[in-house]
Parts: structure tokens; C-alpha cells; sequence
């Protein structure tokens, strides 16, 4: 349900100053735009800022709007600058679309919380919101369960009638009533840090199930199932999204190092709007609206360089050795052992050789440095791992990637 707020009043023409002071400008931001539906903060603060995350920061300082990320389709945010420091205004609605200059008077408006654009693109993240998606080893095995489906068909879909057990007598009784159907997933783990380690387990949504009679067993529909209903899954009261949630973008109070360890649709490759699970949580000190930095894992290499240097170095010390030998049968062995080398250095410039390294050589092992590939903000927390939305990427993003402060 919509709530109706921000009842206020706002002198229409009068700008609003928001002084930047450290914040980094883009050299080629707009002068002025014109808030549009759809638009997401984040996505406005990137027309004028370097770091679009840092847009609390530039509002903070700001006593003259009541909510000022209550911002709307039809208000113009405009940079100039003033004593050499950026500034950014805001003006409300059509008022500002034309530069003329209109005498105003006082009016009140009513806004719809719904109405304002979002933080970020809440239709990205609206799933993960209303659903557990993670919890502990037991804490599923005290949901109400499907005991069987109508004919004990192994499996059931949408439109397919399937029998509860473990409701609570008061929603026994509920009929019409919506649970979300689920299934233990696969564990959260990090095996670059400890193998053995149980983050949580993956709460696999399945569908939705309506009940349609009191009981026990209650019977009920499946009303959408994205994938197979199977005996023994799990059902849990279905709760409506935030869909007005706000995020506030920020950095984490503390210093917090950590990896990407799963991707929520499973591809390889991650990119922007993509949800991401990682191995923080409430227990190392994040929180809602934390923004983090995205860092490629150092690939370790070998260095084949290194490794030919020090052979040719070793080479050279033995042939040192050699020139001192002053008796006819160590020059003898000399000899032969030179035209054995020779043979060998030869083989050893072949293409494969040259970049292979010589049979029985261990090149060098380096690890590279972790490079920067984009931007995250956490809008999810649990104890032990959270769920992050990738805002930038600049680059391709894997899991196992780094994740720390900025």
C-alpha cells in the first residue's frame, strides 16, 4: 500500500544549495537535467559525480529539505559553482524548465513515497527482498512441509494440488492464505578461505502454493512454480517486497576484506544488476547500503624469465669451472662434456623449449595484483553473507573475486 507523505512546503523557483567540497566532478557533467521516470539516484549522481556512491555525502550537508532523496520526475538538479566550489541545485518540478525568472508563491504539495525515484533500480533486487534466501543447517526443518501431491504424483506444477503438514493452527484454518514454496540449496562456502566453513545454506525459491482447505494435511494449489514441486519441500508465509525501500549508499564503519562466492542466475561471467552473494555478513560488520569496491583476483603465472636467467646464470658458473681444469684428461672431459652442452643449448632454443622452460625446470610462481573491476552496494544482510547488487562494472567480475572498502 502506497503511504502518503512528505507533506511540505516547498518555495517552487527558490534553489536549493548542496556545496560538494571534496567530491570529484565529472569534466563533461550536464549543466542541468531533467529528473526522468525511471531514473535511479545512483544513475543521476553519475551524470555530474566521478563516484556516484558518494551523492549522500553531498546531500548530508543540505538543512534545507526535509528527505532530499525524495526526488522526483519533472525536478532539475543543475551544477554551477560558486567561490570555485560545485554546487547543486534542485528545483521542483515543471518551474524549472525554463530559464525565464517567475514570481512564485508558497504551495503545498503532496508527494507519494512510490512516486520518488529510487536509490537504485529496485525491479533488480525486488525478489531478494521478500524472500529468506539463506538460512542455517536446521532452521528449514521446522517449516511446514508437502507430505504428497494429488494421485502421489512424484512431482507437481502449477495448477497441481499438493497436501501440508506442519502449519500452525492458525494458519491451518487460513484458507486462501499464500506461502512461498522452497528447497535447501546448495551450502555457501569459500574454499580460498576455509573449505569446511558452512556460511548458510541457499533457500531454493520453488513456487507458490494458495491454501485451499483447513487441515492437516491442508490442502493446496500450486498457483506458480518455477520448477518441480517435490515431497519434502518447504513452504514459508510469502511477505510482500519493500518496493519503497531506501538505500542509502555509504561505506562500511569498519575495515572488511572478503570474495564474491556465488552469482544468483549462475553465469561465469558477472556483470551490472547482477545479484551477488558474498562471504560477509552482519557478523563482520556490514550493513544495508554499504558500498564496496570489486577487485579480479591476482591469477598466479609463472615466470619463465626469471627461470631462464637463473638457468643461463647456473650455465655460466659451471663454465667457469670448466676453463680452471689443467690436466690432459680433465681437458679431455672437458671437451666432451662441452660438446654434450652445446647439443643441449641447442634443444634448449627450440620453440617449445623456449617456452615450455628446460625438462625438469620449475619456473618461478608469481601472483599478480588485484585489480579494480567495479562497484557494489549490499541490500541484504545475514549473519555470515550478504547479497550485493554489481552497480558499475568496468570490467568482467567472477566469483571469487575480492571484495573490501574503497
Amino acid at each position: 500500500m502506497l503511504n502518503k507523505m512528505l507533506l511540505t512546503l516547498v518555495l517552487l523557483g527558490i534553489p536549493v544549495l548542496v556545496v560538494a567540497g571534496d567530491v570529484a566532478v565529472k569534466p563533461d557533467h550536464p549543466d542541468k537535467y531533467v529528473v526522468q521516470k525511471g531514473d535511479t539516484l545512483w544513475d543521476i549522481s553519475g551524470k555530474f559525480l566521478q563516484h556516484p556512491w558518494l551523492w549522500p555525502e553531498v546531500w548530508r550537508a543540505n538543512p534545507q529539505i526535509e528527505n532530499p532523496h525524495l526526488i522526483y520526475p519533472g525536478d532539475v538538479i543543475s551544477l554551477t559553482y560558486q567561490d570555485g566550489q560545485p554546487i547543486l541545485t534542485l528545483t521542483r518540478g515543471a518551474q524549472a524548465v525554463s530559464d525565464r525568472t517567475v514570481k512564485l508563491s508558497p504551495t503545498i504539495r503532496v508527494y507519494e513515497k512510490a512516486e520518488a525515484i529510487p536509490t537504485i533500480p529496485i525491479d533488480a533486487i525486488k525478489q531478494f527482498l521478500m524472500r529468506p534466501l539463506v538460512v542455517s543447517a536446521e532452521e528449514m526443518d521446522y517449516w511446514p512441509y508437502v507430505v504428497s501431491s494429488y494421485d502421489e504424483h512424484l512431482i507437481a506444477g502449477t495448477g497441481n494440488r499438493i497436501y501440508v503438514r506442519g502449519l500452525a493452527d492458525e494458519d491451518a484454518g487460513a484458507e486462501r492464505k499464500r506461502y512461498a514454496v522452497y528447497r535447501k540449496g546448495k551450502p555457501y562456502i569459500n574454499p580460498r578461505k576455509d573449505k569446511d566453513a558452512i556460511l548458510g545454506y541457499e533457500a531454493l525459491y520453488v513456487g507458490d502454493a494458495v491454501i485451499e482447505k483447513a487441515g492437516d494435511p491442508a490442502v493446496a494449489v500450486v498457483a506458480y512454480s518455477s520448477r518441480e514441486v517435490l515431497v519434502g519441500d518447504r513452504l514459508a508465509e510469502e511477505s510482500e517486497a519493500d518496493t519503497n525501500a531506501s538505500f542509502m549508499p555509504r561505506p562500511p564503519d569498519v575495515e572488511v576484506s572478503g570474495n564474491i562466492i556465488s552469482v544468483v542466475d549462475g553465469v561465469s561471467e558477472i556483470g551490472q544488476y547482477q545479484v551477488v552473494v558474498l562471504d560477509l555478513g552482519t557478523n563482520d560488520g556490514v550493513e544495508v547500503g554499504n558500498v564496496l569496491g570489486i577487485y579480479q583476483s591476482g591469477n598466479v603465472v609463472r615466470d619463465r624469465v626469471a627461470s631462464k636467467i637463473k638457468e643461463k646464470e647456473e650455465d655460466e658458473k659451471r663454465l667457469e669451472f670448466e676453463y680452471e681444469d689443467t690436466s690432459v684428461v680433465d681437458r679431455a672431459v672437458s671437451s666432451v662434456a662441452n660438446d654434450i652442452r652445446d647439443t643441449k643449448r641447442a634443444f634448449d632454443k627450440t620453440p617449445l623449449v623456449a617456452y615450455l622452460g628446460k625438462p625438469g625446470s620449475t619456473p618461478e610462481e608469481i601472483q599478480l595484483p588485484e585489480e579494480y573491476s567495479g562497484v557494489l552496494m549490499i541490500f541484504r544482510t545475514f549473519e555470515n553473507v550478504s547479497y550485493g547488487l554489481v552497480m558499475e562494472a568496468v570490467k568482467p567480475i567472477h566469483i571469487y573475486d575480492a571484495v573490501m572498502n574503497l
